[in-house]
């Protein structure tokens, strides 16, 4: 594997542990978007602020990660990206901010009418931004990301690829946060609550992995470099993201939450890196290839470097965060 390869892989790591991690927390806001009214969806958001309360910040660690390492190991892609994709990326920015501000201030909201209003805010910021950045990765898959960077504002994002993106982005989102609020409630004894939620994850999967695959077929036209690529060199990602998402279904149906989780995150890591795995050797999709988009090589080493201490001073922190927050004794707080 080439220093550039070996960056690029790290810097894709980043991007399914965001897809994954943060994706459940984006997903969440869907279940509060459509938990009703005040009174009838109480206990279910009561669920999720109990849920990604504790953790909902650290995820965007990957977040900040992705973009350092895209912007130092590869900065013309990174510059040409930012122009380019600019609107959907500033949207997807700005609901990143809206989101974890409401979130905050619906827990001290003074009235009922403010915590309604920011709860709105929440949930509706939850779903839009993970569908804008969705359309980012379209843009990018499409080839509609030239490395001058005068790509249109629109076109590159608002095309078949990029808008299938990013209905996939929030439905794959919303299904693991589906799981994931599942389990959660039937671990607290919330028996009707789980039972509600299990049915809703279930319908959101098969959604879901008919929109996926229902995508292959304009992508086939819209982006046919890709295309090629999940129909060679990524196709057994493909199939395990459809063999891991029946999987998760029928684990649902079984009331086997445990498993279940294992094998959404296992469907939402294959269908995040069969993307990224289609479009090799590709950064800039039949724009710039990995090795011609590298910075200087020293750059690269020391990204390298970086990396590995990340690996042991953040990794297990983040992962003691996520044991300590699954804990009975922290549920029963």
């Amino acid at each position: 594997m080439s220093l550039e390869v070996a960056v690029a892989a790290a810097l894709f790591v980043g991007v399914v542990a965001y897809a994954v991690l943060g994706g459940a927390d984006f997903g969440s806001g869907f279940f509060d978007l459509t938990a009703g009214s005040s009174r009838r969806g109480a206990e279910l958001r009561t669920l999720v602020d109990h849920s990604i309360g504790p953790v909902w910040e650290a995820n965007h660690v990957w977040l900040i990660y992705v973009l350092v390492i895209w912007w130092t190991g590869f900065p013309e892609s990174f510059a040409a990206a930012m122009s380019t994709l600019v609107l959907p990326l500033l949207f997807a920015l700005l609901g990143i901010v809206l989101r974890g501000a409401s979130f905050a201030f619906r827990k001290y909201a003074e009235t009922l009418g403010q915590a309604r209003l920011f709860g709105v805010v929440f949930a509706t910021s939850s779903v839009l931004t993970p569908f804008f950045l969705g359309t980012v990765a379209g843009g990018i898959a499409s080839g509609r990301v030239p490395l001058d960077g005068t790509g249109d504002r629109w076109a590159s994002w608002v095309n078949p690829t990029s808008l299938f993106g990013g209905v996939i982005a929030v439905g794959t989102c919303a299904f693991l946060a589906g799981v994931f609020l599942v389990a959660e409630a039937a671990r607290r004894g919330q028996n009707r609550l789980a039972d509600e939620l299990r049915v809703r994850a279930l319908l959101v999967g098969v959604v879901t992995g008919v929109v996926v695959f229902a995508a292959l077929v304009p992508i086939a036209d819209d982006a046919p470099t890709l295309s090629d690529g999940l129909a060679g060199r990524a196709a057994p990602l493909v199939v395990l993201a459809a063999v891991a998402g029946l999987a998760t279904l029928a684990l649902l149906w079984r009331r086997s939450y445990g498993a279940a989780r294992l094998t959404a995150v296992t469907a939402v890591a294959s269908v995040v890196s069969g993307w990224g795995i289609g479009q090799y050797p590709w950064l800039l999709v039949d724009e710039v290839r990995i090795a011609d988009a590298a910075g200087a090589t020293a750059t690269l080493q020391g990204l390298l470097v970086a990396v590995g201490l990340a690996v042991v001073v953040v990794v297990p922190p983040l992962a003691y965060l996520f044991r300590l927050t699954q804990s009975e004794e922290w549920s029963r707080h």
